[in-house]
C-alpha cells in the first residue's frame, strides 16, 4: 500500500556539482536532511479566457502556461556540509584545498554572472514523496536566500528559500490504453512497472479509470506483471463491449536518477563551540584585534538576499523558465547582547565601520583539524541599536549592513569537513 507519512520523504541534491547550463540535469550526488514539511512545490502559472468573447458568461478554458517551482530547506541542527552547501549555492564562488585528511572550503560572493542565464550557479534536486508515491528531479534549483541563526543555549540553525524554473520530471506518467468496457486485463503500450515484487508492482499501479459516459469509472487493480510491457490485471467493469479508453496511472521501471546517493553525516554544531569577535580587522589571511563577545551574547542572525528574478524568455522551450538574474545582493547581520559598555552606541553615533569574525568548531576529524564554520565580514556599519529590557538585563539589538570591501569584498566564509568540494 501506498505510504504517506511525510517522515519517508527524501531530498536529494547535486551539492558537488553545479549544473553545465540552465535546465541541464546534473546527476545528484548526496540526500540531505531537511525539516519535515520542506517540499520543492511546483508554482503553475495558469489563466481563463474570461478576457476572451467566448459566447459564454464565465470562462470555459484554462490555460496551461507552464510553471516555476519554489521551496526552503530548513536545518533546525545545522551540519557544515549543509551550510557549505548553501552558502556555495547562494553566494556563488567557492574554492577548495585539502585540509588534512579533509577539505577547506572557502566560498565568496561571485563577481558577476556565471553566463548570460544565470547569475548564480543552480544545482538540480530530487524529491521522494513519502516512500513510494512519486520521485520528482528538479532542474536549475536556485538558493534565492539563506539566514543563519546562532542562539544562546541552542544548535546552529539554517534556512535556504529556492526558486527553480520549473523544469521537472516524474517518475508517475499517466498512460492511455485502449480496450473493450468489460475485459479483465490491460497490456501497456511498451513499458515495464516498477518493482521487484507483486506487491510492490501492485503499488506502482496508483490509479486505473475508464472513460464512460464523459466521466470516469475506477477499477480495482489486483496485479501486475513483471514483464515488459506489462499486463494489469483488474475486476471487469461490467460493461456491454464497447471501446473504451484506460487512464492508466502508474511508476514505469525507475530511470537511474530515481536511485537516490547516501546522506553526508556530520556532527551539528551547537551554538556554545561558536566564538564571535567583533571590532577587529581582515588582513587577508587572518582577522586581527577586536572584543571577544561570549557570554554576553544571546543572538547571532546572518542573512542573505539574492533577489533572484526566475523568467520566462525566448528560446526556453514554453513550460519553463530560461533564465535566473541576480537583482542585487544585500546582507545583513542582526546581533543582540546583553549591553555592558557603550561601544556599539559609539560606532553608530560616529558612523565607524568594523570588522567581526565568527568561529564555529565541532569536532576533530583529523589531527589540527576541526569540523569548522568560519563567517568573516570586513567591513560593517550599524543601522539601529535599540536599548531594551530583558530577563532583568539591559540588552541591545544590533543592526547591522553587511558592506563591501574595497580589498576583500563583504564576507568570506569558510568550512572545513570531509566533502571534496560544492558548487564546482
Amino acid at each position: 500500500m501506498l505510504n504517506p507519512r511525510s517522515s519517508l520523504t527524501l531530498t536529494a541534491v547535486s551539492a558537488g556539482t553545479q549544473e553545465a547550463a540552465i535546465n541541464t540535469y546534473q546527476a545528484l550526488d548526496q540526500s540531505i536532511l531537511v525539516s519535515d514539511g520542506d517540499y520543492l512545490n511546483l508554482d503553475p502559472r495558469r489563466e481563463n479566457n474570461a478576457d476572451e468573447m467566448t459566447g459564454k458568461e464565465e470562462p470555459d478554458v484554462i490555460y496551461d502556461n507552464g510553471s516555476l517551482a519554489s521551496g526552503s530547506f530548513n536545518f533546525s541542527k545545522l551540519q557544515p556540509n549543509q551550510a557549505a552547501f548553501l552558502l556555495a549555492f547562494g553566494l556563488g564562488n567557492c574554492s577548495t584545498v585539502a585540509a588534512g585528511s579533509g577539505y577547506l572550503h572557502t566560498i565568496t560572493p561571485i563577481d558577476g554572472d556565471v553566463d548570460i542565464a544565470r547569475s548564480n550557479p543552480s544545482f538540480t534536486a530530487g524529491q521522494r514523496v513519502g516512500k513510494t508515491i512519486n520521485k520528482r528531479r528538479l532542474a536549475s534549483c536556485f538558493v534565492d536566500s539563506l539566514s543563519m541563526s546562532f542562539n544562546a543555549d541552542d544548535w546552529v540553525k539554517g534556512s535556504g528559500t529556492i526558486k527553480a524554473t520549473g523544469m521537472h520530471e516524474d517518475t508517475v506518467i499517466e498512460e492511455t490504453v485502449t480496450a473493450l468496457d468489460n475485459v479483465t486485463s490491460i497490456t501497456l503500450a511498451a513499458n515495464g512497472v516498477q518493482g521487484a515484487t507483486a506487491d510492490e508492482r501492485l503499488d506502482s499501479v496508483q490509479v486505473v479509470r475508464a472513460v464512460v459516459g464523459g466521466g470516469y469509472v475506477f477499477a480495482n487493480v489486483t496485479a501486475v506483471s513483471a514483464t515488459t510491457p506489462a499486463d494489469i490485471t483488474f475486476d471487469s467493469l461490467g460493461g456491454s463491449g464497447a471501446s473504451v479508453d484506460y487512464k492508466v496511472l502508474y511508476t514505469p521501471i525507475e530511470p537511474g536518477w530515481a536511485t537516490f546517493p547516501a546522506r553526508i553525516t556530520e556532527t551539528p554544531m551547537r551554538v556554545s563551540q561558536a566564538c564571535l569577535h567583533l571590532g577587529g580587522a581582515w588582513d587577508g589571511s587572518a582577522f586581527v584585534g577586536g572584543s571577544a563577545v561570549a557570554a554576553t551574547l544571546q543572538q547571532f542572525e546572518y542573512s542573505l538576499q539574492n533577489n533572484m528574478s526566475i523568467e520566462f524568455t525566448f528560446c526556453a522551450g514554453g513550460s519553463f523558465a530560461g533564465r535566473a538574474f541576480r537583482q542585487g545582493r544585500s546582507q545583513t547581520i542582526k546581533l543582540t547582547r546583553n549591553m555592558r559598555n557603550m561601544l556599539m552606541q559609539r560606532y553608530m553615533d560616529s558612523n565607524e565601520y568594523f570588522g567581526l569574525h565568527l568561529l564555529c568548531e565541532g569536532a576533530e576529524f583529523d589531527t589540527g583539524h576541526k569540523y569548522t564554520l568560519e563567517l568573516i565580514f570586513p567591513r560593517l556599519g550599524l543601522l539601529t541599536a535599540p536599548i531594551s529590557s530583558g530577563n532583568k538585563l539591559v540588552s541591545e539589538a544590533g543592526d547591522l549592513q553587511v558592506l563591501e570591501d574595497a580589498t576583500y569584498g563583504s564576507v568570506i566564509c569558510r568550512v572545513k569537513n570531509l566533502v571534496s568540494g560544492y558548487a564546482q
